[in-house]
């Protein structure tokens, strides 16, 4: 008579060590870590991948898509920028802050990109910009590099991190939902997990 496998024994979970969930954002402090990390490491590169990341809360796909004209006109960068996002196909603002502006005209100069090019280009020939896997491989040397563990963190970290910090000054969560693109105000609450969020903040408030 022929053996049933033990499935349960030989098979390992996808996620097995692996920690699930949504993304934690970084906070302010973990993000000066890393800008500082690449200001002095001269990542010029990475210090405007991770700055545009911060301030345009794209996900990754629509990041690494990016082309020298959606940021910049001429030699200057925009304070604003539009584009089209992959998966809804509805276009989203946002902003470019002065010293994100500073860190992308530095990367333009130095890579001398043209308006057509792509902001962060391949070294891979057979990849016309950084992949999404490469940018991930990118933000967990960031992560790593101020000592946290890169396993809790991801692409979606950088996309959620300035959205919650907008969130927790102002608890707008119509402007959260316009800067993060979703079309449903459902999704940004679920997306920044602030239900949980607010009923801890109130939980600790409340002595008994």
């Amino acid at each position: 008579m022929d053996t049933i496998p033990n499935t349960e024994q030989n098979h390992t979970p996808w996620n097995k060590g692996k920690l699930t969930g949504q993304k934690p954002p970084l906070k302010l402090k973990e993000i000066w870590a890393i800008r500082i990390h690449l200001q002095l490491a001269r990542r010029t590169r990475e210090l405007a991948l991770f700055n545009l990341a911060i301030d345009s809360k794209l996900r990754g796909c629509d990041l690494v898509a990016l082309r020298v004209k959606d940021v910049a006109h001429g030699s200057q960068v925009a304070a604003r920028a539009i584009v089209m996002q992959r998966k809804t196909q509805r276009p989203v603002q946002f902003e470019i802050t002065e010293q994100t502006r500073d860190a992308i005209a530095s990367w333009i100069a130095k890579a001398k990109l043209k308006p057509e090019q792509y902001l962060f280009p391949s070294r891979v020939h057979a990849s016309p910009h950084i992949s999404t896997r490469q940018y991930a491989r990118i933000v967990d040397k960031w992560i790593s590099s101020i000592g946290l563990d890169p396993s809790a963190y991801g692409t979606h970290t950088m996309r959620r991190t300035k959205a919650t910090l907008i969130y927790r000054r102002t608890k707008n969560l119509r402007a959260v939902q316009l800067l993060l693109g979703h079309s449903k105000l459902e999704s940004t609450v679920r997306y920044l997990g602030i239900e949980v969020d607010d009923a801890l903040d109130i939980a600790e408030q409340t002595d008994v």
